[in-house]
């Protein structure tokens, strides 16, 4: 089992990092008061580093705009999932618990300025690929959605061999392979684009594997994929 980067995503997006986080033997039922907590330390930490300027001028969230644009998306619908979340921190609507590693991955997204995104890996068909859509992708039910619908043509999405397993980059999530109580082994991605630096992703990274580590239990194994370096194995 492959996770991969398409060489046509570096032909548009040439300076794209991701934050590749396999975890396997978790145990992710029941809530966590001590994350529950950090969640609220981190959207109060947002909100007050967002109390100068337009959230949609944010250094960390700008880029993401004008990723969608020019994969034909509009921002103005369609938010990037960073954005959708500091949007929400400033309005004041707390985040409610999912499960561990769903509310794990929102404290890293809040903490550090970036998009998360975490699948079940039992619920992967082959390999993961994060590419830009053809025009006969299969149709594909998005968390909180009754209908399928398939993925515009030239957006950016994550496929496996089955079809779109997130919309519009990270935009939103397929129901088939979401994080739940019962996951076992998961991926979890961590999306950069500039100004964020090298180092800031892989601060990024290490967190994300520790709190899944302290709170979930098993195994990690952290990667990080770039122009240089476009794939990693997840049968870790």
């Amino acid at each position: 089992m492959q996770f991969r980067i398409a060489p046509t995503i570096f032909e548009d997006f040439p300076e794209v990092r991701i934050g590749v986080v396999t975890a396997q033997g978790l145990d992710n039922h029941g809530s966590d008061p001590a994350i529950t907590s950090q969640v609220r330390e981190a959207e109060t930490a947002l909100v007050e580093s967002f109390r100068v300027g337009n959230v949609t001028e944010h250094p960390r969230i700008a880029p993401w705009r004008e990723a969608y644009r020019k994969f034909g998306a509009k921002p103005k619908k369609h938010l990037s999932s960073i954005e959708s979340l500091a949007r929400r921190a400033i309005k004041g609507d707390t985040l409610r618990s999912i499960n561990k590693l769903v509310d794990i991955y929102n404290v890293v997204s809040l903490r550090h300025i970036v998009p998360v995104g975490g699948e079940d890996l039992d619920r992967i068909e082959g390999g993961i690929v994060l590419i830009h859509a053809r025009d006969n992708e299969a149709p594909v039910r998005l968390l909180g959605e009754a209908d399928e619908r398939s993925p515009s043509s030239g957006e950016v999405i994550y496929k496996d061999d089955r079809g779109a397993i997130c919309r519009r980059w990270n935009w939103k999530e397929a129901d088939r392979t979401k994080l739940t109580e019962d996951t076992r082994r998961a991926v979890l991605v961590i999306e950069s684009l500039p100004p964020v630096a090298g180092d800031e992703l892989e601060k990024a990274v290490d967190d994300l594997a520790d709190l899944i580590q302290r709170h979930c239990g098993g195994e990690t194994v952290t990667t990080i994929l770039d122009r240089e370096r476009p794939e990693t194995g997840l049968d870790h």
